[in-house]
């Protein structure tokens, strides 16, 4: 982070090779950078683009760097009367957080496994108890220990060897998500010597304990596209590539069976998926192709007992059914229907037990957990009160048991952990989200669901949170969130950081707009590829709803969105400045074409079925009618803040950079414009969860200033 530069600095840096303008913020005027300008023309399909910051594809160039740079010490200079207020958010924030937590323990394979935080500390401890928990702590990582002289560190992909020797696990220190796999003893706390770069972090065991599956990246994409095996104890160089796939639009991974027996390696696309199995116990046998790719041809697979549990779109079944079929005969001619599909019901995902079925669904945009005995009688869902709440199953190793282990969270109440007896129906709760400071209290935030109607005729459900008491007046501060891309699912979640702005007068808002799965599987057809505007134009009007039914105005609205929910930014700045007083716009997707041209991006390739491919003139000129950075336009935009990580694999760090740049020249009136470039991060921002603090309460403090909020 860096600290608050004086003004004849500022002047100074900015020297270099760019010109300067003039911006406003408060009452003092100080010089923005504005990037040189060097044409190129992008030609495709007999039409010319003329690119004028391309050069900014270049994070070797000292001068990107130097212009990066130049950007982040004027949103220091712009934002220096702010930085107190900062740090107060961040110390409020911070206040909540209980800092010496621990998860639930969960039993299995005889220890209970635990992952726990220190006071003080940013990173998490793994450990574990051999069973009982009153057993003494094995520490399998001290994340804080391995993470000094690193300014970013994720570990992931832990996993433990059947015989509880051995545990497998990812270290990323820049933020690419490019991980290198090593292997602890953890009898003797010994690092060994096996040493897997350039991997994706995840690794399964074979039962013979020696052997290890792993999945590695293509250098240059980053898309994951090999799996290989690996024996304990020898060199990387040594180990066998057992699958390669071949199709740039697919990526592959590899995975467990719950039930241990099979080794799995998935091959998915946006729209196809295909697997392969392996008996766990001869993994150096050949992979056998569960179910041979067909375009269109979506399913996942669960192993219980001598059968497969397939969850699948086989037959048009838009919302997905499931299905099953014998193990030894696994081919879609043999699956038999277990659940039908239903027009009005998705099927998200199932957890088996040795006597119950689970099924998690979602119907009007709630997410429900249906209980299903397998002996056909007595079934029932779980009962939630609320609109506004998101329940989901979460750590459910074992078969042999009738409790099933879930979550349980809304806008306003803190995220549970509960143990629910299935035959009994009795529930115990492991954990409730502690929220600090003595001055949180449920009953003092009002949630509701409201829908508002599209251009189109079409009902999209807003979540909404706020303090009791607010008069709809129109004089609220209201932040809208949405995402509406990939088919994901914007939850009503709880946060302890979002009470930093409820508690200052500001209406929360989830906008479920096309392009997410919130009302099913064609709420998510209905906003992609040749209907992606769908996703923009919803958002556009549950705007103007929320302003009709006077919860909030344009002098009040703000926008917030992340990666692809970036793009939704970019887009509905475009389309619809007024509506707006300001946006924060995380990792922004913006540069549509230039991206989706360029098949040596990571995810390009892979996102053909999401957005198009624009070496097809129909997908082409479609992108290029709503693109955020090609349709920059000279009007007033709101006050906007712009995030991006130098080190981002998911949206290169250029993409916003262009956007500001072009946005400098083109803006009219004096709203903020700032670009914010974490240069030792990636898509996820820090890794530190007191450093990603920080990081929010720069955006808070962009909006609480705007509406002159400082208490």
């Amino acid at each position: 982070m860096k600290n608050t530069l004086v003004f004849h600095f500022v002047c100074v840096i900015f020297a270099s090779s760019f010109t300067t303008i003039k911006a406003q913020s408060m009452s003092h005027t100080i010089a923005a950078p504005v990037a040189k300008i060097l044409p190129k023309q992008l030609k495709k399909h007999n039409q010319v683009r003329t690119d004028n910051y391309f050069w900014l594809n270049d994070r070797e160039n000292p001068e990107v760097i130097d212009y990066l740079n130049q950007e982040n010490a004027y949103y220091d200079a712009m934002t220096a009367h702010t930085k107190d207020f900062q740090k107060a958010l961040f110390e409020e924030m911070k206040g909540r957080i209980k800092e010496d937590d621990q998860s639930v323990p969960y039993l299995y394979n005889g220890y209970f496994y635990i992952t726990r935080y220190e006071k003080g500390q940013d990173y998490p401890i793994y450990s574990r108890k051999k069973g009982s928990l009153d057993a003494k702590e094995e520490i399998l990582f001290d994340c804080n220990e391995l993470a000094k002289g690193h300014t970013f560190f994720q570990l992931g992909g832990l996993s433990v060897s059947p015989d509880n020797r051995f545990a497998s696990f990812g270290v990323d220190t820049v933020g690419r998500r490019i991980y290198t796999i090593q292997i602890k003893n953890l009898e003797t706390n010994e690092i060994l010597s096996d040493v897997i770069e350039n991997a994706t972090g995840g690794s399964v065991w074979a039962n013979d304990n020696h052997t290890l599956f792993y999945t590695r990246q293509d250098k240059v994409t980053l898309r994951a596209n090999q799996i290989f095996k690996h024996k304990l104890g020898t060199t990387a160089d040594k180990d066998v590539l057992v699958y390669e796939e071949k199709d740039d639009t697919f990526n592959v991974s590899v995975g467990k069976e719950k039930s241990k027996k099979y080794i799995v390696i998935g091959a998915e696309s946006t729209l196809t998926t295909e697997y392969r199995i392996l008996n766990s116990d001869t993994p150096d046998a050949e992979f056998k192709v569960f179910q041979p790719r067909v375009r269109g041809l979506e399913y996942s697979i669960s192993h219980f007992g001598d059968s497969f549990y397939i969850l699948t779109n086989k037959d048009k079944a838009t919302n997905f059914k499931l299905m099953k079929t014998p193990e030894n005969a696994t081919e879609k001619k043999h699956w038999k229907e277990v659940l039908a599909h239903r027009e009005d019901v998705l099927i998200e995902d199932i957890e088996i037990f040795s006597n119950y079925l689970v099924v998690e669904e979602r119907s009007n945009g709630l997410n429900h957990i249906r209980i299903m005995p397998w002996s056909g009688e007595g079934e029932y869902y779980l009962p939630f009160g609320s609109e506004t709440y998101n329940a989901y199953t979460t750590t459910n190793v074992d078969f042999d048991t009738d409790i099933l282990r879930y979550s349980y969270q809304s806008l306003a109440t803190p995220s549970s952990v509960i143990d629910f007896n299935m035959k009994t129906k009795e529930k115990e709760i492991k954990k409730e989200q502690a929220v600090l400071g003595g001055q949180f209290d449920k009953n003092n935030y009002v949630e509701e669901r409201v829908w508002a109607t599209a251009k189109d005729g079409v009902k999209v459900p807003i979540s909404l949170v706020y303090r009791k008491g607010l008069k709809k007046d129109g004089n609220n501060p209201l932040l809208q969130y949405a995402y509406g891309s990939y088919g994901v699912t914007m939850e009503p979640y709880f946060s302890t950081t979002r009470l930093s702005l409820l508690d200052r007068g500001f209406i929360y808002a989830i906008a479920h707009i096309r392009g997410g799965e919130d009302l099913g599987r064609q709420w998510y057809e209905d906003g992609k590829l040749l209907k992606k505007k769908n996703t923009f134009t919803d958002f556009i009007d549950c705007s103007q709803f929320l302003i009709r039914e006077k919860y909030t105005s344009p002098a009040h609205l703000y926008a917030e969105g992340g990666s692809a929910g970036g793009l939704l930014m970019g887009a509905v700045v475009n389309m619809a400045p007024e509506l707006y007083h300001g946006v924060i716009a995380q990792v922004p997707f913006v540069d549509v074409i230039t991206t989706m041209l360029d098949d040596s991006i990571p995810l390009t390739t892979g996102e053909y079925d999401e957005w198009g491919n624009p070496n097809n003139k129909k997908y082409y000129d479609y992108m290029l009618s709503y693109s955020p950075y090609d349709n920059v336009k000279e009007q007033v935009y709101p006050n906007l803040f712009v995030s991006t990580g130098l080190h981002d694999s998911q949206v290169q760090y250029w993409e916003p950079a262009k956007w500001v740049a072009k946005l400098r020249t083109h803006k009219k009136g004096n709203t903020n414009l700032y670009l914010h470039t974490n240069m030792d991060a990636g898509h996820g921002g820090a890794s530190g969860r007191f450093e990603a603090l920080k990081e929010l309460a720069k955006e808070f403090a962009f909006l609480l200033d705007l509406e002159e909020i400082k208490k």
